[in-house]
């Protein structure tokens, strides 16, 4: 059973299932689902907790499924929590979760709760994530988008009894609040808690808040990918200056954005030699949140243009090696951000607009 992260305070009021699987890499979303399935538990009799982390070379499986079976002559129910680090249970691991799967709706009196980081696409095939599916609640705590983060701020700040200004002002102050805390939804509760203790519930201004908040940004290359194909140079700009900052190497940042743009040249000619646009996605295994940034992205992205940012990033990565060429900076960063805001710019403008304005 797939259950959206908002509506699980919901379904606990319900009543609890006997097993729930957690995975995501957003560590503030998945401690707050667990720790709201651990005090649902508590408040009904499930007194007893025992923690397995499943690493090294040989975990021991065989504790985790003796543990289940085996209920203390003090406490009536006990949680079982079945945490894997990697996302990678192995052989033997794939073996007993099925079993845990197959066994926990008739294990009365425990609760197992499986802990995993986000998934790849093959892995939410294999057998042991479909048998988990199937027999408990699967939740699936996806990273707040950047576009959804002034929301989700003030959302949070709404439940300690705060808000910002109405109108232009109020808008203002929650992008700046999200410019600071882009990326690090974990410092951004911190910071949100930290209004709450400076100042009394009510309206919050610009000052407040730029006063109290730091910039705790974390910036990942995959998501600047993202923001160039979305077409927000802004944001593009800041993001390459905090990677930079970060000490985050060029050329792992020029991998996935060349690598992008070379998907992106391909589903191009595969669609100008005939194919439908999801039959080309597919092929070069584009899904998810980027096939949603390629669809809206092709249309704008003329096949010379792509042709010529394809020759870019090879220019780029020779100049990230310590290679000059004609016309462009002998800067590793700095002919980063030419090749991104050029397609980021591209990505930004509709029809042919963006298409010559990209060419420049």
């Amino acid at each position: 059973m797939q259950l959206a992260a908002a509506q699980l305070a919901a379904h606990l009021q319900r009543g609890l299932r006997p097993l729930y699987t957690l995975h995501g890499d957003e560590p503030l979303l998945a401690q707050e689902a667990a720790d709201a399935i651990r005090a649902a538990a508590r408040a009904q009799g499930y007194t007893e907790r025992s923690v397995h982390t499943m690493i090294g070379q040989r975990p021991d499986w065989g504790a985790v499924l003796a543990t289940g079976g085996s209920l203390s002559l003090f406490a009536d129910r006990q949680i079982v929590e079945v945490r894997i680090p990697t996302g990678k249970p192995g052989k033997e691991g794939s073996t007993a979760l099925q079993q845990l799967a197959e066994t926990a709706p008739g294990n009365d009196g425990v609760l197992t709760l499986v802990l995993l980081p986000g998934l790849d696409f093959a892995t939410r095939k294999s057998a042991w994530f479909a048998a988990l599916e199937q027999a408990g609640v699967m939740i699936e705590l996806q990273p707040v988008e950047r576009s959804a983060l002034p929301q989700w701020i003030a959302q949070r700040l709404a439940a300690q009894g705060q808000r910002v200004a109405a109108g232009e002002e109020g808008q203002r102050t929650l992008q700046f609040f999200a410019d600071q805390v882009e990326g690090n939804l974990l410092a951004a509760h911190q910071e949100i808690q930290k209004l709450g203790l400076l100042h009394p519930a009510g309206e919050l201004s610009f000052e407040h808040v730029e006063r109290a908040v730091l910039n705790v940004a974390r910036y990942d290359a995959t998501r600047l990918v993202e923001a160039v194909l979305a077409g927000q140079p802004a944001r593009v700009q800041r993001m390459l200056d905090g990677l930079q900052a970060e000490g985050e190497a060029e050329v792992r940042v020029l991998f996935l954005l060349a690598g992008d743009i070379r998907s992106l040249a391909r589903v191009a000619a595969a669609m100008a030699a005939g194919r439908p646009l999801p039959m080309a996605l597919q092929e070069q295994r584009v899904w998810g949140p980027k096939q949603r940034l390629f669809e809206r992205v092709l249309p704008r992205l003329a096949p010379a243009l792509l042709q010529q940012l394809v020759r870019d990033a090879h220019v780029v990565d020779g100049i990230c090696k310590g290679l000059k060429a004609p016309g462009w900076p002998t800067d590793g960063w700095q002919a980063l951000h030419r090749l991104a805001l050029r397609l980021a710019m591209a990505a930004a403008a509709e029809g042919g607009a963006g298409r010559a304005a990209a060419r420049g």
